[in-house]
């Protein structure tokens, strides 16, 4: 037990290390409100490997407590599900480690009047976003996701 808590505080730290060393010179900005958001967010992990940026995201959805109301930028392949119990379409963002092995989907709510297809960029397209952490009770049953004000293709 003392070898995970050992390992997780481990991963924190490069967490912290790998945002705090970051280079926002070097990003991507489309238009005036994206680019506020940019320099606002919380949570970069566009900033991260993608093996950290795949442990982060572990650790949000683990304890996502911590993250309510902070802004989390991330990136990655769009994905999309249809449920038929609820007759909605779900989207979200894979975020996947350096080896491919694991992989999460963090949804996103994407703010307006948008409707799927339409709207929406392809499957498997690199999209980027940046969003409110917050969570919806559907089913009986609480889940996360990322608001959004937009999303822009890279």
């Amino acid at each position: 037990m003392k070898k995970y808590l050992s390992i997780l505080l481990f991963l924190c730290f490069l967490c912290f290390f790998a945002t705090a060393c970051s280079d926002e010179a070097g990003s991507r900005t489309e238009g005036n409100n994206y680019a506020a958001a940019f320099k606002s967010a919380d949570v970069d992990l566009t900033a991260l490997s993608s093996t950290m940026a795949y442990a982060e995201i572990s650790n949000i959805m683990t304890n996502p407590d911590g993250y309510f109301g902070k802004t989390i930028k991330m990136n990655g392949p769009y994905a999309v599900s249809f449920y038929d119990k609820t007759g909605q379409y779900y989207h979200y963002i894979v975020i996947e480690d350096a080896t491919a092995c694991c992989q999460a989907g963090v949804e996103f709510i994407w703010d307006g009047d948008h409707t799927y297809p339409d709207d929406y960029p392809e499957v498997k397209t690199m999209i980027e976003v940046v969003g409110v952490f917050k969570s919806y009770e559907e089913l009986g049953r609480a889940y996360y996701y990322l608001a959004v004000d937009d999303i822009m293709t890279i």
